[in-house]
């Protein structure tokens, strides 16, 4: 049958969703951080406020981001590749899905040359998802779970009509063709006697 099972590869994080803490009280910001701004190395002071990200300290003014320079004190934002960004240039920076289309945000998977969802990554038959477990394709790379591929393309028993697959813990089928037809070993028997051939042509060599 020439199949071949795959494992998705998994990616771990496409960037990682944080938040810049921003300590106020009444509108007033109280400057609780000691020490320098980690950008401009300046004094953070009741003037020129500071905000906790990445596990350093910044002046709010200092903390932007890198693609519009959108001030992120107080906001969520991403860091990806060294770079801190703002929600919307992230998004619009980060590999989409060959599935919906949208933005891999966090964990993603690459199968067959491509970057899906792990939810979004499923047998193309009986829709259960793939992410961590075999999986086979067609030659469309339509992917398929291993009972679904065996199901639609394993050759069928002409005695059974139950398709001819692996024994568990075998990577490979092990059938009789005769007369143009397939046959599980144990289904190929006399007709007469219902002796299994198979068996029989084994041990004639």
């Amino acid at each position: 049958m020439g199949s071949l099972l795959l494992n998705p590869e998994r990616d771990g994080d496409n960037g990682e969703l944080l938040s810049a803490t921003l300590t106020h009280s009444n509108g007033v910001f109280e400057v609780i951080f000691t020490g320098n701004c980690n950008k401009c190395g300046e004094d953070i002071t009741n003037e020129r406020p500071g905000c906790a990200a990445l596990g350093q300290t910044f002046h709010v003014a200092c903390f932007t981001c890198k693609q519009c320079g959108r001030q992120l004190a107080g906001t969520s934002f991403y860091k990806a590749k060294g770079k801190v960004l703002c929600e919307q240039d992230y998004r619009d920076t980060v590999d989409r899905c060959e599935c919906c289309g949208n933005a891999v945000i966090g964990r993603m998977l690459r199968a067959l040359g491509r970057i899906y969802h792990p939810v979004c990554f499923t047998c193309s038959r009986c829709r259960r998802c793939l992410d961590g477990v075999p999986f086979t394709a067609d030659s469309f790379n339509h992917t398929y779970c291993v009972a679904c591929f065996y199901e639609k393309f394993a050759p069928r028993c002409a005695v059974c009509s139950q398709p001819i697959v692996p024994e568990e813990g075998e990577k490979e089928s092990v059938r009789v063709v005769a007369m143009n037809k397939s046959f599980h070993i144990n289904c190929y028997r006399c007709e007469d006697c219902n002796t299994i051939l198979s068996a029989n042509v084994d041990a004639l060599g």
